[in-house]
C-alpha cells in the first residue's frame, strides 16, 4: 500500500510543552484532541485538530527547533482576518528580507495568492497561504 493511502500530520519539536501549550492553545488556539508522554517525559506531548481531524503533533524534545523550514501550512479563506486575530493574540509574523511584504507582514505567494510565516517560541516556523 502506498503512503498516500493514510492520513499524515506534521510533528514539531519544542523545547518546553508547558510554554508550548501556551502558544498553541492561548495564541493559536488549537485544540488538544490528547495528550501523552514524549519519550521518558510524563505529559510532554499534544496533538492538536486542524481542519476537522488531527492534524500537528507536538513534543519536548533536545532537538527542538533546529530547522530553519516551513514546518506547517494553513491554507486559509482570508489571510487578513487570520493575521488581524493572531496578531491580536500577540503572535509577531516573521518578515524575510528578500520579500515584499505589506504593512500586516503577508507578501505575494510565487504562483499567485499570498503567503504569512509566524513563529512559536523554538523559533518553529509555520505559513498561512491563501489563493487571494
Amino acid at each position: 500500500m502506498p503512503l498516500s493511502d493514510f492520513p499524515l500530520r506534521a510533528s514539531v519539536a519544542v523545547s518546553d510543552i508547558g510554554r508550548a501549550v501556551a502558544f498553541y492553545e492561548g495564541k493559536l488556539g488549537l485544540q488538544a484532541l490528547e495528550s501523552g508522554p514524549s519519550a521518558t517525559i510524563p505529559d510532554a506531548s499534544r496533538v492538536y485538530g486542524s481542519g476537522g481531524g488531527p492534524a500537528l503533533n507536538v513534543y519536548q524534545s533536545l532537538t527542538a527547533g533546529k530547522s530553519p523550514a516551513t514546518l506547517a501550512t494553513w491554507y486559509v479563506d482570508d489571510i487578513d482576518q487570520v493575521v488581524d486575530e493572531l496578531t491580536a493574540a500577540g503572535v509577531e509574523l516573521v518578515r524575510y528580507d528578500e520579500f515584499e511584504h505589506d504593512a500586516k507582514g503577508i507578501t505575494p505567494r510565487a504562483g499567485g495568492g499570498r503567503i504569512a510565516w509566524f513563529q512559536d517560541p523554538d523559533g518553529n516556523t509555520f505559513a498561512l497561504e491563501a489563493d487571494s
